[in-house]
């Protein structure tokens, strides 16, 4: 029987990617492993093998298709001995179902799925909106989620609007018929549902004041600036999840924030001694040339090690405390920034650090990591110290407990025994989740990470 290839998901809370482009066409064989597509996330381009040997009979999506939600079948593969011709027509092209006209009437009755075909639509995904003219910000999937109970099974079948609107309104889901696809309750059910549907009335309570505003609509926020002055850059996958992943940080982690000072003298001194002493290749070029942000991921990794209870993470039934410093390090890219993880990093010598670094930055720039190269970690590091910045506080990204903000090293003057001197003093902000890193335990780490900065031999040892 010919198989379905499907958008595979590339990490665990991918939703959809963009086929970025077919390396086989329709006719061609394959073998299971052959690399026959390329996918693009928002942080990755990966690629997709096939499932088994075969011919590649039917590509149902083309290259260049944006936004195709994970599990949608993408093409069809004929077996061995399978017809090719027959395998082609396993998925004829499928009929977007209209919605019932105004009056509610409908001139031609809608086909019915097959059982098969009603089993597989459970499964997929495809985004619909609701109404021809929805509501600022109204579009909800037309076929139920995974796992969502249906009517058929004498349990409610609703878009997420619905159950909504059902809620806000006192409605019964159960006395309301469903006119969408598969008999699903939508918007316009609720909106025309009989007073018969309303729940019995219960105690009324006050209801909790907003916690913020509303956010203002797209067409108002642009009636505040003359037109043609401004060029409107449609916001990409990977800058929809830096907002949400940060207004999610910024709304439910309780944030503090401490500063110290570090004298970077000593580091300097010792980096330049180790790049001089680097052995030679067989070109003459040294292995490795150590940057200062090598030796700043390796001291936030020891002191996690120095001070495991802010090596954690906050989880709603308990606090997570980990072995490895696995330390995050923000990468800027063209239009957002993505944190690949350095693991084990307590474990790794500088040389090993900064030869993993440059790679995963490199990759990181081309966008081909891994998922599980930019996912997860204990902690993570940001240095803005390149462009001048002297400090600054960094959102924590989940599921860190922390994230150490560190700016660039100038000469300052210090007070040192009783005698003001020169010294390159680079200014360190820790941002600690409150609910898992008490203010004391915070700097307790922040002043394990200032001496292994201030006397950067202990790192070698």
């Amino acid at each position: 029987m010919p198989t379905e290839i499907l958008m595979p998901a590339l990490s665990p809370t991918m939703e959809k990617g963009n086929l970025a482009k077919w390396l086989v066409k329709e006719g061609d064989k394959v073998a299971a492993g052959d690399v026959i597509a390329e996918i693009e996330t928002d942080k990755a381009t990966m690629e997709v093998e096939a499932v088994d040997d075969g011919t590649l009979a039917k590509i149902l999506v083309p290259e260049g298709t944006a936004d195709v939600p994970v599990n949608q079948p993408i093409a069809v593969l004929a077996g061995e001995g399978e017809d090719v011709e027959a395998a082609e027509q396993v998925r004829p092209e499928q009929k977007q179902e209209k919605a019932p006209a105004g009056d509610g009437k409908d001139s031609s009755p809608s086909p019915q799925p097959s059982p098969a075909r009603a089993e597989k639509a459970a499964t997929a995904t495809p985004v619909a909106a609701e109404s021809p003219s929805p509501e600022w910000g109204e579009v909800v999937r037309s076929m139920p989620w995974e796992g969502e109970p249906t009517s058929r099974d004498n349990r409610i079948f609703a878009s997420p609007l619905a159950r909504r609107l059902a809620k806000e309104r006192g409605l019964d889901l159960a006395a309301i018929a469903g006119s969408g696809p598969h008999g699903r309750i939508v918007k316009r059910d609720i909106e025309k549902a009989p007073k018969e549907a309303a729940k019995p009335a219960v105690a009324p309570t006050a209801a909790p004041a907003p916690m913020v505003a509303p956010a203002m609509p797209d067409d108002q926020i642009k009636k505040l600036f003359e037109a043609g002055t401004y060029e409107e850059l449609p916001h990409d996958g990977m800058r929809k999840i830096i907002a949400r992943r940060l207004v999610q940080s910024k709304r439910d982690i309780p944030h503090y924030y401490l500063t110290a000072d570090c004298e970077l003298d000593a580091l300097i001194a010792l980096r330049k001694e180790l790049n001089v002493a680097a052995p030679k290749d067989a070109d003459g070029n040294p292995e490795y040339r150590l940057s200062v942000n090598d030796f700043l991921i390796k001291a936030l990794a020891l002191a996690l090690q120095k001070v495991p209870m802010a090596n954690a993470t906050w989880t709603e039934s308990a606090r997570l405390i980990h072995e490895r410093s696995d330390v995050g390090v923000a990468v800027a890219l063209p239009d957002g920034l993505i944190v690949p993880v350095i693991r084990r990093a307590e474990q790794k010598t500088l040389s090993a650090i900064s030869a993993e670094m440059k790679d995963l930055a490199s990759r990181a720039r081309s966008k081909k990591l891994k998922p599980e190269e930019y996912q997860g970690g204990t902690t993570s590091l940001s240095n803005l110290g390149m462009y001048g910045v002297k400090a600054f506080s960094a959102v924590i990204n989940p599921p860190h407990a922390t994230i150490l903000a560190v700016g660039a090293g100038t000469d300052r003057p210090v007070v040192k025994s009783g005698r003001i001197v020169a010294a390159t003093v680079m200014s360190a902000t820790l941002s600690c989740d409150h609910r898992v890193v008490d203010g004391a335990l915070g700097a307790e780490l922040l002043a394990a990470f200032r001496r292994l900065v201030e006397k950067p031999m202990s790192m070698l040892v």
